[in-house]
């Protein structure tokens, strides 16, 4: 007899982190793709503004470790990364590849009817954080219908801001292993949902997160076997960098 039972994340909750970061170099229009083609119907992925307030989409502070340049991103304008090889680094088959603004990564997205989960990073050359958030809500007020959005960040102001803009959107709060206060900060947000290290994964907390209504996603996992025991304890999802593992 054939057992049907799966036990795992919906094909809804596997999120692409930074793209398929195993197949194609991380947070580019290659990358969204790729995760396209595995299957996957959600992206993450990481957003910061360049010293000319154009939006990128780049995880660091500094375009030295995904780029052919170097510089922080403070220093750089959309002049400065429009021939940056962002894709050689990871495979020299991705030669000239591009660093991605926001707004060309959500038209992508349209027309691959995938959804994006918005990191917002905070970086020290930012004017401000309003200056940061509005920007946010610049880009992604030209999505398709089809696009979904939610926001996360590490940092709770972020998304207390990006809330108080944009009420309708999920809010993740980010943490590496979540603070005793948890639930204050949650509210404070206000957020409904925590992505956290699956490192920092427990029964005990996903017992008590799922007992108050809160949504819990894991990141960045790559084995399934280190999940197997979570997800009957209210584990919601998960962030990987390659989804093809978790959507068989």
């Amino acid at each position: 007899m054939t057992n049907n039972y799966h036990i795992g994340p919906s094909r809804d909750e596997v999120q692409a982190h930074r793209g398929a970061s195993a197949i194609a170099p991380e947070n580019t229009l290659a990358a969204f793709r790729a995760a396209a083609e595995q299957g996957a119907r959600w992206v993450e992925l990481d957003v910061a503004l360049l010293g000319d307030d154009t939006l990128v989409v780049i995880h660091d502070d500094s375009v030295d470790r995904t780029t052919s340049g170097r510089g922080s991103l403070g220093e750089l304008t959309a002049a400065d990364i429009a021939s940056l090889d962002a894709g050689t680094w990871f495979d020299p088959k991705f030669s000239g590849e591009r660093l991605p603004t926001l707004s060309q990564v959500i038209a992508l997205l349209g027309e691959l009817g995938l959804s994006a989960n918005v990191e917002i990073k905070q970086h020290k050359h930012h004017k401000s954080l309003d200056h940061l958030v509005h920007a946010v809500q610049a880009a992604i007020a030209g999505r398709s219908a089809d696009t979904g959005i939610m926001i996360s960040s590490f940092d709770p102001q972020a998304l207390a801001a990006m809330h108080a803009l944009e009420p309708d959107l999920e809010m993740a709060m980010l943490w590496w292993s979540p603070p005793a206060d948890w639930q204050d900060v949650l509210k404070a947000i206000p957020s409904r949902t925590i992505h956290m290290n699956y490192k920092a994964l427990s029964i005990a907390l996903l017992e008590e997160t799922s007992r108050n209504g809160v949504k819990v996603r894991a990141w960045t996992s790559n084995n399934p076997v280190e999940l197997v025991s979570f997800w009957g304890a209210g584990l919601t999802g998960v962030i990987t960098d390659n989804p093809s593992l978790f959507l068989g």
